[in-house]
């Protein structure tokens, strides 16, 4: 029974998302170098859909990985940020300059590196790659180091994470959508705007949002745009607010309570069950569509979205003909992610206080910055996704993902090591 609820504890731990990311990476690679490899590939290849009239609909299995099933961890992405935008530490310009700050110089020093050492090479559009950070992998190292960092470290590194996944999608849609269809993003934009207006309306059914997101997905994906960017759009969309306020759900819980409960029936009464059924009813009424959304969302992409992309991924077949010396790729990546991120972070966020743009939060030193910095050069997830977008040919993909993965250990064990010992150095003086 212990064991039990050690393993409940665990699992459902913050640094468990982390955790079974990494090992769903690693699996990958050794499935990928093991003599399964050619089924790993075919799999994840091969074509899932519908044939019509001769017509298939459908994609390749990684497609529906990469496009599908990564559309709904960026509605939570984008769902995170609208919260913290409206309620959280995103919140006003004072508790949001110092984040914000950091989160743009981790991403302009890491893509000046990348750009610099790929200028005038084929591979140069990869800029974009070391800009990102893995929350979930970041933050379940921190988690792991328990109270050898301060909340307020955890809060900021959150903070600037959701920041960075806002800096990331912005990245991604400006910088790599080709060939763009005007007509399609005509809809898009048509779709947006209607969302936009049922919000104004006061509409708070779910499915109502979710059925135009499915359309806005398709119209963004036929626009040449990546679609995961309509899931952004629809977090944005969803109402925060809810329909009923909760001293209306008191009221109700209230009358509930008034009905007689002597009753030796093993069946409940037509009263009770109306009442258990106005009730269920209430508490949705009462909770917020954007909480709502996010809290169906959150386990499935933390336990089941995140961990396929990284499998499906992160599976790079290493042979003696691979070539680490396309351009410079692997360099660009690794110095980007891994001392281009804490640089550009530390840097931007002394600028920042010294200049009276924002100020440091409390308890937070700038030792606690630096390591902090190290732990978001962890790339991870929506590093490989922009390296699926950044490059065509597979043996600069893969190279890519190799050298995220190289990064983002390095950063971890580097940045728990630093934040470790800091810590306890500082308790001895």
């Amino acid at each position: 029974m212990k064991l039990r609820r050690a393993l409940y504890h665990f699992i459902t731990s913050e640094s468990f998302g982390g955790i079974f990311l990494f090992i769903c990476g690693v699996l990958a690679l050794i499935v990928a170098n093991s003599p399964a490899k050619d089924l790993y590939h075919e799999f994840f290849e091969g074509d899932l859909g519908v044939t019509f009239h001769g017509v298939f609909y459908g994609f390749s299995l990684n497609h529906w990985v990469n496009d599908v099933l990564m559309a709904f961890f960026f509605l939570m992405v984008g769902l995170e940020i609208k919260k913290e935008i409206l309620f959280g530490e995103l919140n006003g310009f004072k508790k949001a300059a110092f984040p914000v700050m950091a989160a743009i110089g981790g991403m302009i020093a890491p893509g000046l590196i990348y750009f610099f050492l790929n200028k005038g090479t084929g591979s140069y559009h990869g800029f974009g790659i070391p800009m990102a950070t893995d929350i979930a992998f970041a933050l379940g190292v921190m988690m792991m180091l328990g109270k050898n960092v301060p909340t307020s470290l955890k809060l900021f590194l959150v903070t600037l994470a959701v920041a960075d996944d806002l800096g990331a999608i912005l990245v991604i849609a400006i910088f790599y959508t080709n060939d763009l269809n005007l007509i399609w993003l005509g809809i898009s934009v048509i779709i947006t705007i209607i969302l936009i207006i049922i919000n104004r309306l006061g509409v708070k059914n779910l499915f109502v949002y979710l059925i135009f997101g499915v359309l806005l997905w398709f119209s963004v994906h036929f626009s040449h745009i990546h679609a995961t960017i309509a899931a952004v759009v629809l977090a944005f969309c969803i109402p925060a607010t809810a329909k009923k306020d909760f001293n209306f759900f008191s009221f109700k819980l209230k009358e509930a309570a008034k009905i007689s409960p002597d009753s030796n029936s093993v069946l409940l009464d037509d009263e009770k069950n109306h009442a258990l059924h106005d009730l269920r009813n209430t508490s949705k009424e009462v909770q917020s569509p954007l909480l709502r959304l996010e809290h169906m969302i959150a386990p499935w992409s933390a336990y089941f979205i995140m961990p396929v992309f990284a499998f499906a991924n992160a599976g790079v077949t290493i042979s003696s003909s691979f070539n680490l010396g396309i351009d410079h790729i692997f360099l660009g990546v690794v110095l980007g992610l891994v001392v281009g991120k804490p640089l550009g972070i530390i840097i931007t966020t002394i600028l920042c206080e010294k200049l009276g743009i924002a100020k440091r939060p409390t308890g937070i030193s700038w030792m606690h910055i630096l390591g902090a910095g190290i732990l978001a050069g962890i790339g991870f997830t929506m590093s490989i996704f922009v390296s699926n977008l950044a490059f065509v040919p597979e043996d600069s993909k893969d190279l890519a993902k190799i050298s995220i993965l190289i990064a983002s250990v390095v950063a971890g064990i580097i940045g728990a090591i630093f934040l470790y010992f800091y810590n306890k150095i500082k308790t001895k003086i």
